[in-house]
């Protein structure tokens, strides 16, 4: 189970009400009850990620030898529940019952499994099969103690599946949760996760979810020679496109190793499109923990590049920016990196950093500069604020960081990139799958 919803408040102590099908039964009711949910779920009107439509991919599956390229988001979803917390009794006239709602699912590889499916493997991208290492961070292979299943790192000696790993297997999933945003690197695991399975003749089964930031494309286009993990192909930052759009475009594109092409086979979606509002019930990665912060990431992502925390070390991850040197006068804001969850060393970590609070504001879903250009010109010490090569892979060209220095207006930067996304724009619309 999983809250729908992230609070950025400390329940004491919570009391759960959960109304939801009734308990034991033989296998037989068991399996009509799970029929019946998934039923409810495809008939309503709501977004069906291809996951869930199970109906579709099973037969592709049946007496096959499985990978899964997945992580902590790559679940099948199983129904909505009400639910009631309601504070302690000692403390029952300082805070209301909050009602919100669960949502009831499984990890694809246990469903998977449960379904007599041969997986094989798992092969996990950056932070990890479960979602708890740091953005960066080297993931080992191991074991998966649920499962027993053998895991193998995407992120770290291997950042592509090699053909000792693959030899055993008949077809490949990818299942993870993207948000859009170029330097966000599972699309990179995508192109050596396609780019490995066309040299090894292993077709690729990609199970598509929403993008949260889909509805627009925007910022600067990567320039080749500054391609790496953070950003592999000549798109802008924020590329509007799923992970199965994405996949074709890759493949239609030429940007496998040789030109190869990828055998793909991608399970839609059902009642999704670009300007679709999609609320992520798992976080994608520790330090996007709700709504706010996926809206605001592709704009405050761009701190990464940089000597400026961007709310890691906090509870309010890309909600809030800050340093040592941002000018307290300018910004009244303050707070101190500690290390915790999804950020072990955090930038600036014990320090006391002045800033901007983000975490109330209504986040628009649109990339900006604003923040990026405010702090330059409000710092206190500008040679502290670009780390030069960290910030050229993430805005993907030297120009962004010459740009703001020079002191260029937002408006003026944008007028820069516009010949490049209206061409990119031109390239995406043929390998759109929703409107």
């Amino acid at each position: 189970m999983h809250f729908k919803v992230f609070k950025n408040t400390v329940l004491l102590f919570v009391v759960v009400t959960i109304s939801c099908a009734g308990k034991g039964g033989s296998e037989t009711e068991k399996n009509e009850q799970a029929d019946e949910i998934l039923k409810q779920v495809q008939d309503d009107k709501r977004i069906i990620v291809g996951a869930n439509r199970t109906n579709v991919y099973l037969p592709l599956l049946k007496e096959k030898r499985v990978g899964v390229v997945a992580n902590q988001t790559s679940v099948i979803f199983k129904k909505e529940v009400p639910i009631k917390i309601e504070p302690p009794k000692s403390l029952s006239g300082q805070h209301k019952t909050f009602e919100s709602t669960i949502t009831l699912h499984q990890h694809l590889v246990d469903s998977l499994l449960a379904l007599n499916i041969n997986i094989k493997k798992v092969f996990s991208p950056e932070h990890g099969f479960r979602g708890t290492a740091d953005a960066g961070e080297n993931v080992k292979d191991g074991i998966d103690i649920k499962t027993q299943l053998p895991i193998f790192s995407l992120h770290g000696k291997h950042k592509k599946p090699t053909a000792e790993q693959l030899e055993d297997l008949d077809i490949m999933i990818f299942d993870i949760q993207d948000v859009g945003v170029r330097f966000y690197t599972y699309i990179s695991t995508l192109h050596y996760v396609m780019e490995a399975c066309a040299e090894n003749n292993i077709p690729l089964l990609i199970l598509d979810r929403p993008n949260p930031n889909g509805n627009y494309v925007d910022g600067p286009t990567l320039e080749k020679e500054h391609s790496s993990f953070l950003g592999m192909h000549t798109i802008p930052l924020v590329h509007g496109m799923t992970i199965g759009e994405y996949a074709q475009m890759i493949n239609g594109e030429g940007w496998l190793k040789d030109g190869a092409k990828c055998e793909i086979t991608i399970v839609e979606m059902k009642n999704y499109n670009h300007d679709s509002t999609y609320s992520l019930p798992i976080r994608p990665s520790p330090n996007l923990p709700n709504d706010q912060s996926v809206i605001l990431y592709p704009s405050l992502g761009l701190f990464e590049g940089t000597n400026i925390n961007a709310g890691r070390g906090t509870e309010f991850q890309f909600q809030r920016y800050g340093a040592p040197f941002l000018d307290s006068s300018h910004y009244t804001f303050s707070y101190t990196p500690q290390p915790n969850f999804g950020s072990k060393y955090p930038k600036h970590q014990d320090v006391l950093c002045y800033g901007e609070d983000l975490s109330e504001i209504k986040a628009e879903r649109r990339f900006t500069l604003k923040y990026v250009i405010d702090a330059y010109n409000n710092s206190t010490d500008k040679t502290k604020v670009f780390n030069t090569a960290n910030f050229t892979k993430h805005a993907g060209t030297e120009k962004l960081q010459q740009q703001i220095e020079a002191g260029l207006s937002e408006k003026d930067i944008r007028a820069s990139w516009r010949e490049d996304l209206n061409a990119f724009k031109k390239i995406r619309k043929s390998y759109l799958i929703y409107d």
